[in-house]
């Protein structure tokens, strides 16, 4: 009797544990062979007088390897910050939202689209910066109060959240993506906005869902794992916030994150 109480779709709460552990096991080993294929392709980039000059269809096809690898190397982490915050680890320090927002922004625009040149690539050129995103058709938006605000969180864990936002944005965009930033009493509050089809109410709560997938066949091209977003709504719920959707079909969505300035303790 206790051995069939304790079962879970055949499975007892000991094999769960275990599978759940290489599950865990095998996505952190991952990492390190990304990274090779990472640096690799960068050295090949980088190093043309090294290692031999290219064409321009070998550069193509080599940047479009570099960006995938990204992209895999952000959902490998993205798997492991999951796990870590639903087993509590979180690493509070003070940062600036705005800072770790446009970082964020930097590491998506470069997984999903292309490098960012060098000269912008660090918040400190914030006002030039802006002139090379607007050409990319990226609006951003931080209000005065926002850039001064320092939040005290998982500065880690929030970028990933507002990366995610933006990948997801990036993805789905026709033409534009508007990323705005405000503080609003003991909140921030991240927007992110896209031009694209547009999500039908019904199916907001599904887009949150680990491993669910929206109908291609339902006049809503979001296509996907079911992580990015689900994952993105779990760890900001244990910090203590959450994320909404606003969107209707083909008018486009906007994401917001609103969290509190100050985390006290991860939410159960």
């Amino acid at each position: 009797m206790i051995e069939s109480e304790n079962k879970t779709n055949g499975n007892t709460n000991e094999e769960c544990f275990f599978q759940q552990l290489d599950i865990e096991f095998l996505i952190h080993e991952m990492k390190d062979p990304l990274a090779i294929i990472e640096t690799g392709v960068r050295t090949l980039l980088e190093r043309q007088n090294k290692y031999g000059a290219l064409n321009d269809r070998q550069i193509k096809t080599l940047n479009r390897i570099l960006r995938n690898a990204r992209k895999a190397r952000g959902m490998t982490y993205n798997l492991l910050e999951i796990g870590r915050s639903e087993a509590g680890g979180f690493v509070l320090c003070e940062f600036q939202p705005a800072e770790a927002t446009y970082d964020a922004l930097v590491e998506a625009h470069e997984a999903m689209v292309g490098e960012v040149p060098e000269s912008n690539y660090r918040y400190e050129t914030f006002s030039k910066a802006t002139d090379f995103f607007n050409g990319q058709h990226i609006f951003l938006d931080f209000s005065s109060d926002a850039i001064q605000c320092r939040l005290y969180q998982d500065r880690i864990k929030f970028s990933q959240i507002v990366g995610n936002l933006i990948k997801n944005a990036l993805h789905h965009r026709k033409t534009r993506l508007d990323i705005r930033l405000r503080q609003q009493s003991d909140s921030i509050i991240l927007e992110v906005a896209d031009d694209g089809p547009g999500i039908d109410p019904v199916h907001h709560q599904k887009l949150f869902q680990r491993y669910q997938q929206l109908n291609p066949g339902s006049s809503v091209s979001r296509k996907g794992h079911g992580l990015g977003l689900a994952g993105a709504r779990i760890i900001a719920r244990l910090m203590g916030g959450d994320i909404q959707l606003i969107s209707q079909r083909k008018q486009g969505a906007i994401f917001r994150l609103v969290l509190p300035i100050k985390m006290e303790s991860p939410r159960e």
